[in-house]
């Protein structure tokens, strides 16, 4: 069983033990996803691809909040599916690697260092994640499995 899996009584106590290990909480949280937007939103690269997509930031950020709780934390907070939201996107490796620069700087100023580690470590698993997903959605592997050398 997975802890995504764990019954919803064992959830509070998943989240306790995160919190004391990581040194994270939601108000933690909260202002890593809120900086983590701003450096984006006014990021040349990054910036206009966000802009094109959305209009009213607060929804947005609150469902970002909640996203990075359930990550984290475990809190089950979000219910969604980000990949359909993603596979569309005109991004390339650049743009996942500024993303991902752009979240390691907020993370260290905002989080403890096992805090930053912990959110970071995630961070590059997701974008890994999205990054690979779009590429399969593009045609870009073949029938190894594996990516073209880019």
């Amino acid at each position: 069983m997975t802890q995504s899996e764990a019954p919803r009584s064992a959830r509070p106590a998943v989240t306790a033990e995160l919190m004391a290990r990581t040194g994270l909480d939601d108000a933690m949280l909260s202002r890593l996803v809120h900086g983590f937007y701003d450096r984006v939103r006014s990021d040349p690269l990054l910036g206009p691809i966000f802009a094109d997509r959305i209009a009213d930031w607060g929804p947005h950020l609150e469902k970002m909040v909640d996203f990075w709780s359930s990550v984290a934390l475990m809190t089950g907070r979000y219910h969604g599916a980000p990949m359909p939201k993603h596979l569309p996107l005109p991004v390339e490796g650049e743009h996942f690697d500024r993303w991902l620069d752009l979240f390691r700087q907020t993370a260290h100023e905002v989080c403890p260092p096992q805090g930053a580690d912990w959110v970071i470590d995630r961070a590059e698993r997701i974008a890994g994640s999205i990054h690979m997903n779009i590429l399969d959605a593009r045609g870009h592997y073949g029938r190894a499995g594996l990516p073209p050398q880019l």
